[in-house]
């Protein structure tokens, strides 16, 4: 018999998993949906909650990362996924790594020892309930049905499925003196810094884009690749001027450093306002990171390049957050309805953790009749919160947490002494905000 539950979450993974813990321990009552194992998605093998799919390392556990630091957040705000993670972690140097199948039992068990303030209902939802909270935590592989119906609430426009995403480059490992800023024929102020390549260079850089290692496809998933987000080392396959005529065109830029139009120029835009992080713009690809790393370091200015993000293509399920959602992870047009993980433009399985714990204390807030204010932007929490609902929804694309989407540091410093820096600051204004009681339990 299904409890009358004060909100529906849908979606049993980490991000879903975290959201009724921490509803849980507000003594709410939760309905949790997980359609395994009556259905599986096609990356899914395990009945358990909180399945780990890609890998079981959750990356770097030092704070002076901004994964680390989020790991750190998490910690200190009650996470049960953290919490679950540190008690099955396995050697794995400076990463956290855990025993896969005992981290989902653990999470599981810790759940239903809330008796029968939790029910979990084993099977696929295909429409959202209307007389409640619900959050939607369903991931970058949500059943077609249920994309269907989330399509029809947010918008056609507003729903993607298939995520092809360029590198992003630190502005800091930039080289400033191959570089120039310009944009074509002079339009505008100069809105993207321009690699400029000789026809040496480019043909070399050719040569090793035909021959780069690719990243094996899913065999359970079928990439269509479509001109709008063709991978550049499919494009260059076409032919050796192909990509001069594509995203490596260099019509309409002069070089101020050889008065002369370069044979073929790679250029970066601007990814945030701050102008901290830039992107290789037509750079989707499905090289594997070493191989980014290797080749795209040949791009001159890009020698000492310095990712925050990887380029891919893969099927992905996520909204475009700034255009729908509240800081509160509710929908602008629905208060009862809140996202939570990867759906919501984040990256990666802390990430999704973190969404999972801020939308379960939002609806928290939402049932008590208050207000939650987001933890400031400059810890890692708020800055991804502000990252998926102030973004500029034109370019919005999924994003790892990194200290480029932080706000800048008040002092520029050497770049080991940064990473630190901005966790000091983030741990300091995130136990500010935990103090003034924003999170507490009733």
């Amino acid at each position: 018999m299904i409890i009358d539950a004060s909100t529906t979450i849908i979606g049993g993974g980490l991000a879903g998993c975290e959201a009724a813990w921490q509803l849980l321990q507000r003594g709410h009552r939760v309905l949790l949906y997980e359609m395994k194992p009556l259905s599986f998605s096609p990356a899914h093998k395990s009945p358990y909650l909180a399945e780990l799919v890609c890998s079981n390392s959750l990356r770097s556990n030092s704070p002076d990362n901004a994964v680390g630091l989020l790991k750190e957040e998490l910690r200190r705000m009650g996470s049960l996924i953290m919490a679950a993670a540190d008690a099955t972690a396995v050697a794995a140097g400076s990463a956290l790594a855990v025993d896969r199948v005992e981290f989902s039992r653990t999470i599981e068990e810790k759940l239903l020892s809330h008796g029968g303030a939790l029910e979990i209902i084993r099977g696929e939802v295909r429409e959202l309930p209307a007389d409640r909270p619900v959050i939607i935590a369903t991931g970058p592989l949500t059943s077609p049905d249920l994309a269907l119906h989330l399509a029809q609430l947010t918008g056609d426009a507003y729903l993607y499925f298939y995520d092809a995403i360029s590198p992003i480059i630190d502005k800091e490992s930039i080289n400033y003196d191959r570089v120039f800023c310009a944009s074509r024929y002079d339009a505008g102020e100069g809105d993207y810094l321009n690699c400029p390549m000789e026809k040496d260079e480019y043909e070399h850089f050719w040569g090793m884009l035909n021959e780069g290692e690719q990243m094996p496809l899913n065999t359970c998933e079928e990439l269509k690749f479509f001109e709008g987000c063709m991978p550049v080392e499919v494009m260059a396959k076409r032919g050796l001027s192909t990509l001069t005529f594509g995203p490596m065109k260099p019509v309409g830029l002069i070089n101020p450093h050889t008065g002369r139009q370069p044979y073929a120029v790679v250029q970066l835009r601007r990814e945030n306002l701050s102008a901290s992080l830039y992107n290789m713009v037509g750079f989707q690809t499905k090289l594997t990171w070493p191989e980014q790393r290797r080749i795209f370091r040949t791009i001159p200015g890009l020698e000492a390049a310095e990712f925050v993000r990887y380029g891919s293509i893969h099927r992905n399920t996520f909204i475009n957050s700034p255009v729908l959602l509240e800081k509160t992870l509710q929908l602008q047009n629905n208060a009862g309805i809140f996202f939570a993980g990867q759906i919501t433009g984040v990256e990666g399985y802390v990430e999704s953790t973190a969404m999972g714990l801020m939308a379960g204390l939002s609806v928290h807030s939402h049932l008590s009749g208050t207000t939650m204010p987001a933890p400031p932007d400059t810890t890692a929490h708020g800055a991804l919160v502000n990252y998926i609902t102030k973004t500029d929804n034109k370019t919005f694309q999924p994003m790892n947490v990194n200290f480029g989407i932080f706000p800048p540091l008040a002092t520029k410093m050497p770049k080991k002494m940064r990473g630190p820096s901005y966790s000091a600051r983030a741990l300091t204004d995130l136990d500010k905000w935990l103090a003034e009681g924003h999170m507490m339990a009733r």
